[in-house]
């Protein structure tokens, strides 16, 4: 372990690792800050914490199941001539319930026209039933998070160490994505088309048909980039 401290290339895997993990990690922020917004502003932080450490906990625990993480490339069977393994179906299912989440809370935004629900005595058990659609969603997100690490570092304590910092990160970017989310509704329906994007990748990643993840984070950066200037348009306009 000192040895890994005093070697630079161990650094350098480590900032490399940590760097792909945290963009790695941004559709899960969003689809955290997402899910947040359906509960009442005391629990929200709380719930995208919990998600968080969640996440980590599945990653860590994927990267101490090495060899039952190879084995999910396996083929199961064949589908019209395409192998069928267990991550495809992870994948595919994954990808389903992102698209089919993604469309109920775009209905739910419409159906409200912006009124939240008052909290009620039903709260804590939605409080839970939102920590748990995040933990659901967090496999799905690891898969491509480990298999990364494992691909970069052969090191287990570098990997973990990568996943931790990251983790740490996103807790923060969480926090102040869902705020500002909060405060821009417009936002939260571009965020809402992202995770139906970032949904239909996954399912045409398992259908076998790779669509290379630059392009969906290019995309994501620049209709971004896009509602930011309308954002400081409006704002604009207001304070003439």
């Amino acid at each position: 372990m000192l040895e890994l401290l005093t070697d630079p290339h161990a650094w350098v895997a480590l900032l490399t690792l940590t760097l792909l993990e945290i963009v790695l990690g941004i559709d899960n922020v969003i689809f955290i800050s997402v899910l947040a917004q359906r509960l009442p502003a005391a629990q929200r932080q709380r719930a995208a914490r919990l998600g968080l450490a969640l996440a980590l906990l599945t990653r860590v625990a994927l990267l101490g199941m090495l060899f039952w993480l190879s084995g999910l490339t396996a083929t199961l069977f064949s589908v019209l001539g395409h192998a069928v393994s267990a991550r495809d179906l992870i994948l595919f299912g994954g990808g389903l319930f992102l698209m089919a989440k993604a469309t109920t809370e775009i209905h739910a935004t419409l159906e409200e026209a912006g009124e939240r629900e008052a909290p009620t005595h039903e709260g804590q058990s939605r409080f839970w039933s939102v920590v748990a659609q995040i933990g659901l969603i967090d496999v799905v997100f690891s898969l491509d998070s480990v298999i990364t690490a494992i691909g970069l570092a052969r090191n287990l304590s570098i990997m973990v160490a990568a996943i931790v910092i990251s983790i740490a990160v996103m807790m923060v970017a969480a926090d102040v994505i869902g705020r500002f989310v909060d405060r821009h509704p417009t936002l939260k329906m571009l965020a809402l088309s992202f995770l139906i994007l970032i949904g239909f990748a996954l399912v045409a990643e398992a259908l076998g048909l790779t669509v290379p993840k630059g392009y969906i984070y290019f995309a994501m950066a620049f209709a971004t980039t896009v509602e930011l200037l309308n954002l400081r348009l409006r704002s604009r306009h207001r304070a003439d």
